[in-house]
């Protein structure tokens, strides 16, 4: 099977897919209140486009996909365009990350269509805690998607939880214990500088804060293979619930990574924390044929930086992440 390998011999296999960079939320990390620059749905990529792109990013080795936004769950007809790619020959994982607002009602169908595992945003328990990070009251809608995506099989439920100093962090014990109790896979998130937001969230040392929590909670180190994921995890002794921290900021993790991101318009996207991109969906429009596009793909891997540089150049990046893609 071809393999995409960059510069610094990392095998690029794992694509995140935007579907939309609208959103229904308004985290104080990710969007600004009041933002309006969203991309023209004109210039989003058709279903079949989309198809057509992570047909061929498969084709060069690319096994595991996830579909993200803005909120996926947003786009309509996402169960039909996860039907498409999961009949994909050769993809071995079709994910999505939600903020499970709209998760109720899609629960039963994204499963029906071969979305095989979920990455829920829950940043609290409290509800007016909720309300002041997302800009809306409707931590029971994702408490419901939660329990319709149980009930739908999907195993396991990640909950991303960006841990903010002075404004969620003391609520991570209560989202482990509900985790716990849950047999959720509880993912700590440390913010990263990406657009103004961004930047003006203040994180938290996740990588001390994980020890100690796993030392707390009696939980084992839990050692994955190479291409896992950036999250450093840690288990339950009897196997019900997972911690993991992702440490962009404390203890970055560009060594291993292995993903590239595809943003609504098709702009690929080859590291979260740098500008660099190749226009695959203007190509595409422009009559590019499925050999042209390979080469694009190739030629942006080929040109993958070794890393982010969030502490040293954090003004870096203007977009914001929804407009990335996850």
């Amino acid at each position: 099977m071809p393999a995409l390998i960059d510069p610094f011999q990392r095998r690029i296999d794992y694509l995140r897919v935007s579907v939309t960079d609208r959103c229904d939320l308004r985290c104080t990390y990710c969007l600004p209140k009041g933002f309006k620059g969203f991309e023209e749905p004109a210039h989003w990529l058709t279903h079949d486009e989309m198809t057509r792109l992570v047909g061929l990013f498969v084709s060069l080795g690319v096994s595991k996909v996830r579909l993200t936004g803005g909120e996926p769950l947003l786009r309509r007809g996402i169960t039909t365009l996860a039907s498409k790619l999961s009949a994909l020959p050769r993809l071995k994982d079709l994910s999505l990350s939600s903020n499970g607002t709209q998760l109720a009602r899609h629960a039963s169908d994204l499963r029906a269509a071969g979305v095989h595992r979920l990455n829920i945003s829950l940043d609290s328990l409290d509800a007016s805690c909720f309300a002041r990070i997302t800009g809306r009251d409707c931590l029971g809608d994702v408490l419901d998607g939660l329990r319709a995506a149980k009930e739908a099989g999907f195993d396991p439920i990640k909950l991303n939880m960006v841990v903010q100093a002075d404004v969620n962090v003391d609520e991570v014990e209560r989202m482990v214990a509900f985790a716990l109790q849950q047999g959720f896979v509880l993912r700590l998130i440390e913010p990263m500088p990406v657009g103004d937001t961004g930047r003006a969230t203040q994180g938290v040392n996740l990588t001390q804060l994980g020890e100690s929590l796993a030392e707390r909670h009696g939980l084992i180190p839990q050692v994955l293979g190479q291409g896992a994921g950036p999250a450093r995890y840690w288990r339950a002794p009897h196997g019900s619930m997972s911690l993991g921290v992702i440490t962009p900021m404390s203890q970055h993790f560009c060594a291993s990574c292995n993903r590239v991101r595809l943003g609504v318009d098709g702009t690929l996207y080859l590291c979260l924390g740098q500008n660099d991109r190749v226009e695959l969906g203007r190509l595409m429009r422009a009559g590019a044929s499925d050999a042209d596009l390979i080469d694009a793909i190739q030629a942006g891997i080929a040109a993958k930086p070794e890393r982010h540089e969030f502490n040293e150049r954090p003004e870096r990046v203007v977009r914001f992440m929804s407009q990335t893609g996850g």
